[in-house]
Formats: C-alpha cells, structure tokens, sequence
C-alpha cells in the first residue's frame, strides 16, 4: 500500500486525538460530559463527529480505490506506475507489466542521474546544457510515450477469452476464425515486446550517454552532435516516430 496513506491516516488520528484533548481535557477548555446540559450535548456530539470522521477517513485513504485515470490523461511518473499496477492480476501478460514497471523506475533514477551530470559539467545558459537537456527530454517523452501505448493495449486485451481460446474451449469456431482471432492477441503480445524492447534500448543509450559525458574533458557544443550516443539516440528518436505514424 501507498506509504503516503499511512502517513496520511495517522496525521488524520493524531488530529482527532489532539482536538478531543483539547475540548475535553480539565487543563483546556475543560468541557465536561454530564456537567450540564450544553455540556454533554456537546462533547457527546464531538465524539460522534470524531468517530465518523475517523471511520470515513479511514475509507477513503486506506480502502477506497483509487480514481482511475484514463490512459490519454496520464501524464505523471506516478500514473503510469498506478495504471500499470491495476493490471497486475492480469496473469497472461504479468511478466510484461513487471518489466515495464521496472523500467519505469530505472528510466526515473537515470533521469536523476543523467541531469545531476549535466548540471554538475555545464552552466544552465550553456548551450551544451540546453542539447543534452533537450536529448534527454526527448528520449524520456519517447519512452513514456511507449508506455501509454502498452497500457491502451492493455486496457482492452480480454484474458477470459485469450485463455479460452489458448485452452481450446472454442472449438465450435471455424479453423479460419480460430487463427484470426490467435492472429489478433499475437499482435497484442508482440507490440508489447516491441514496446518493451525499444525502452530498453532507451535505458541502454541513456547509460551510454551518461558515461559519455562523464568522461567529457573539454570540447566544443558543435561536438556534441558527433557524439556517438548522441547520433544513436537521434536514430532512435526519428525511427520510432517514423513508425508511429
């Protein structure tokens, strides 16, 4: 579970504790259940009121599932890490969902690394900041970019029938229709190993670059484009929009 809703839920009961302490404590306000009318009615009331919220906050943040976003609309490292987590009971394809969600960490902690360089060797005005920023934006949008294709994919493969058909229980369908349909679910299978390739490639010319630029001693910006890691990734870029289109 998300450690941020425990975080959450425990300032949530610390909240509720400390304002009961403070309404009903002698040393406080000091009001008192069964001193008086006005009294009772009111610390009963705050109990009740701190019971429910402690019961409805305890829902949302420790049960209540989570809005699903829909795939056009993430945009986050954490969405796409929460969209591929739905899908992880989606047995057929878990060994891809696993691989992806652990290159969506590794893409993360490259990034950190890839940028600290790059801060570390260059002024921000430089223009040999502004090309390897820009590279590395790029690359990190096309990865992303293959990430959401898997999970459009992912969102309407139907497993029930992708196991009926690998188990042979649709027997009463024509051979033709049979190998049309197994045609269809290899292509879901092969675009997702496809997708999943070429981010590896990503997360390979990223610690390519990262060794390149640290290993930099001095050098003119019109360099950077003769970089060998630098013309592979730009290959890479222009070919996977290429097959996009």
């Amino acid at each position: 579970m998300d450690r941020m809703k425990y975080i959450k839920f425990l300032g949530l009961v610390a909240g509720i504790v400390i304002l009961n302490i403070l309404v009903l404590s002698p040393g406080f306000l000091g009001i008192s259940i069964g001193s008086s009318a006005f009294a009772t009615a009111f610390g009963i009331t705050l109990l009740v009121a701190s019971a429910i919220i402690l019961f409805y906050g305890s829902y949302v943040l420790l049960f209540k599932p989570p809005a699903v976003i829909p795939v056009k609309e993430i945009s986050t490292h954490e969405d796409y890490v929460e969209a591929l987590n739905r899908y992880r009971q989606v047995k057929s394809l878990e060994e891809f969902i696993t691989l992806a969600l652990e290159q969506l960490d590794r893409i993360k902690k490259k990034r950190t690394t890839l940028m600290n360089i790059i801060n570390q060797r260059f002024d921000q005005g430089e223009l040999s900041h502004k090309k390897f920023s820009s590279v590395t934006y790029e690359v990190e949008k096309l990865f992303y970019l293959n990430v959401k294709s898997m999970l459009s994919r992912i969102s309407v493969f139907d497993e029930s029938e992708y196991l009926s058909m690998m188990k042979g229980k649709q027997s009463k369908f024509s051979q033709e229709i049979l190998q049309e349909k197994m045609n269809v679910y290899n292509e879901y299978l092969s675009f997702m190993k496809n997708s999943l390739s070429t981010n590896e490639e990503i997360l390979l010319k990223l610690d390519k670059l990262i060794i390149e630029i640290s290993r930099l001693d001095s050098f003119e910006p019109g360099d950077i484009d003769n970089m060998p890691c630098m013309q592979e990734i730009d290959s890479l870029i222009k070919q996977t929009k290429f097959y996009k289109q």
